[in-house]
């Protein structure tokens, strides 16, 4: 195996012998010269070759030139292949400073010569050629903030003595609501349901005594959704801590870790991202704006907005408009609303002994939910009634609420949606644009 340099590498090195490996972005075929702008994972960089045309007057001429030359007329975009030749500093290149003049060139594979998506495709049409589509720098940045952003999350909790933990994704009841699960046969004709979320196994973890974890794994919603910041399945940000004295410990955590993310992408992709999305990454100061849900709908209705939901929760535009209040207010992107109604909040949200709300919050970015957080109720009694009162039968949560009948610390915790977070971070109109393979309603390929 011959020594593969990166693009991103060649700056550094000094001119001679180099070779190079990707996929070829653009073929310009000139009378007396060739230039081929070669793609890999880190960058672009211009290969160079002098033409050789076959002679008018038949003349004998280089066979092995006269063959590259005709092998790189014929490049279609999207092949494969890697280049031996030398690596020359030129100033007046435009891309990188650098050039390398084509010695041979290796094809791994041919690319068809027509592309199915262009720059101008629809989002349904990229999405059916997802892998091309990912060959874009602007999309490859995209998932390298994303890698980022998941390592300074775990680099926060492991710091802090976090244990990470994998829980099952195949389950035998509803963690949260029966209507949005997938269910599925199992064996000796059981049905199975895949995981809305870890809520359960994360308390049992508590329970365990394991103090403080974290998980970052798919979830799924058997939800019929098709807004911009909805999938059926996503990858979903979870953390548990014990010995809390309310969710505001939650809260004071999780900006926490928001910060030292948004931070850790800021400090190595903020001038890319400035450069191909065009914005400026804002690391949030703590500690985040709190505003309580009643107050948050007055101040929507202030704002001339009157929000038709009836259970008393905020709507996608009540929670632009808090967000929008917030940002002219406190110049902050981010808002924990806090003090929810029990019937509008999980059997398991701890209940303020003295207001009656729950002890739980809802967390905005950039005028979207990205988060629920609460503290649990950890007293099987109240927590059986308050099931009860969710039309839960007992019978079908018995395992789960024997995780409290051995005794249970108080705790509480979050989950997050990773894409909504890195679509708002991004400046993007829709998971789809930042999730890997998106899958939704109408959408189970590639």
């Amino acid at each position: 195996m011959s020594e593969r340099v990166l693009v991103s590498q060649l700056k550094s090195r000094e001119d001679g012998p180099v070779s190079v490996s990707g996929w070829v972005e653009t073929v310009r075929d000139q009378k007396k010269v060739q230039f081929v702008i070669l793609r890999d994972e880190t960058g672009a960089v211009q290969l160079v070759n002098p033409a050789t045309r076959p002679a008018e007057d038949g003349s004998e001429q280089d066979a092995a030139a006269l063959a590259l030359t005709e092998l790189i007329s014929n490049l279609a975009t999207g092949t494969f292949l890697t280049v031996r030749g030398e690596l020359k500093h030129d100033e007046r290149v435009k891309l990188g400073g650098v050039e390398i003049k084509i010695g041979s060139l290796d094809i791994a594979a041919a690319a068809l010569p027509e592309t199915p998506i262009a720059a101008d495709s629809g989002l349904d049409k990229r999405m059916d050629w997802r892998f091309l589509d990912l060959r874009q720098r602007r999309n490859n940045l995209i998932f390298r903030v994303q890698t980022t952003l998941e390592h300074a999350f775990r680099s926060y909790w492991i710091e802090r003595d976090y244990i990470e933990v994998h829980s099952p994704k195949l389950m035998a009841s509803a963690s949260e609501s029966n209507a949005e699960l997938f269910s599925l046969d199992y064996f000796e004709d059981k049905t199975a349901y895949l995981a809305q979320s870890p809520q359960f196994f994360k308390q049992m973890a508590q329970v365990a005594g394991f103090g403080k974890i974290f998980e970052i794994a798919p979830a799924f919603r058997a939800d019929p959704s098709f807004t911009s910041r909805h999938a059926t399945e996503f990858t979903s940000v979870d953390a548990e801590i014990s010995w809390i004295d309310s969710h505001e410990d939650v809260a004071a955590m999780q900006e926490e870790l928001l910060q030292a993310g948004i931070q850790a992408v800021k400090d190595k992709h903020g001038a890319e991202i400035e450069e191909l999305f065009g914005l400026e990454v804002q690391v949030p100061s703590i500690p985040f704006p709190r505003i309580p849900l009643a107050e948050a709908r007055e101040i929507v209705k202030s704002r001339g907005y009157d929000i038709p939901r009836t259970d008393g929760d905020l709507d996608p535009e009540g929670e632009r408009q808090i967000s929008a209040y917030v940002e002219e207010t406190y110049g902050h992107q981010f808002v924990f609303i806090t003090d929810y109604h029990p019937e509008i909040r999980a059997f398991y949200h701890m209940r303020d002994e003295q207001t009656g709300l729950t002890k739980s919050y809802d967390l905005l970015f950039k005028g979207v939910e990205i988060t629920t957080g609460a503290q649990r109720e950890h007293r099987v009694d109240v927590l059986i009634e308050q099931a009860k009162e969710k039309g839960l039968g007992p019978e079908h949560l018995d395992f789960y609420f024997d995780f409290f009948r051995y005794g249970a610390p108080p705790h509480g915790g979050f989950g997050m949606g990773l894409a909504r977070v890195l679509m708002l971070l991004l400046g993007q109109d829709s998971i789809r644009e930042v999730t890997y393979l998106f899958r939704g309603p109408t959408r189970l390929a590639p």
